[in-house]
């Protein structure tokens, strides 16, 4: 999901509300009768034409869960109705919550969200303030597609990706660069209209960016980046435009949000400066 209105400047935290809130949800969370009765109740005609035109269940049903968690979490976290929501997308497909001219019934005038998905996973960032990207992608996709995804990279991430053994440790290395560049890339609005060998990152052995140089159209300097494996061999990403105020912590929640549940606090990262 992709989009091209403009990143907003960082501004300064006003509370709990600034915190990065993550939901990580498996579509078995869901069971398939109950994700089609709350797609029938949430999803707008837009939505429920697409839902319509899988051919096989098994993508329908990732459809319909993805959406149904988007118009839950925004209920919860603006106070517009799941069935109410106006969600918009931008000419690059980036989707925005449409807010109504009496504004947010709740958490503040601004919110931005960012959707992800892979295989029977899916994850869903929201921020105040702020814009957000999130990826995810599972390491058993066999050799599907890295050849080509190593391809699109800056020449310093596809040495370092070949220092790696081949296998799994090699695959790691390709889908950690690359959902950092498509979190990166979708919090911006460019989706992969921004060629991923025009930025890069250094990463750490195990995890956590070291350094990120970023494209040379991109002067901001508060990008914060977060790796994460929710459940094993998973791999996602977090990037976001934040202020030196927003809080140093992201909120991770597991599971579809029937109601509120405290989440794991995870530490949110400074921000990434150019290798030296």
């Amino acid at each position: 999901m992709n989009g091209t209105a403009p990143a907003p400047r960082p501004m300064a935290s006003q509370g709990r509300d600034e915190a990065v809130k993550l939901w990580f949800c498996p579509n078995d969370e869901l069971a398939p009768g109950i994700a089609a009765t709350l797609a029938a109740h949430w999803l707008d005609e837009h939505e429920q034409e697409i839902a319509g035109r899988f051919l096989f269940e098994r993508d329908r049903r990732q459809y319909l869960v993805a959406h149904a968690l988007v118009r839950r979490v925004l209920a919860l976290e603006s106070g517009v109705p799941e069935a109410e929501a106006v969600i918009w997308r931008s000419s690059r497909g980036r989707p925005f919550l449409q807010k109504p001219p009496e504004g947010l019934p709740r958490g503040g005038r601004e919110l931005d969200f960012n959707l992800s998905h892979t295989h029977g996973h899916n994850l869903l960032g929201v921020v105040r303030r702020h814009r957000i990207g999130v990826d995810v992608e599972r390491l058993d996709r066999g050799d599907q597609g890295f050849d080509t995804i190593v391809e699109t990279f800056a020449e310093e991430e596809r040495n370092w990706v070949a220092q790696a053994a081949p296998g799994r440790p090699r695959d790691r290395r390709v889908l950690r660069l690359w959902t950092l560049k498509e979190a990166y890339s979708k919090a911006r609005g460019l989706g992969l209209g921004l060629p991923f060998d025009a930025f890069s990152f250094t990463l750490a052995e195990d995890r956590g960016v070291i350094a990120f140089r970023p494209p040379e159209n991109d002067h901001e300097q508060w990008w914060r980046f977060v790796e994460l494996e929710p459940v094993p061999d998973v791999v996602a990403a977090v990037a976001v435009l934040a202020g030196p105020q927003a809080p140093p912590v992201l909120q991770l929640h597991h599971g579809f949000p029937w109601g509120r549940a405290v989440p794991r606090l995870l530490t949110l990262p400074g921000p990434s400066r150019a290798p030296v």
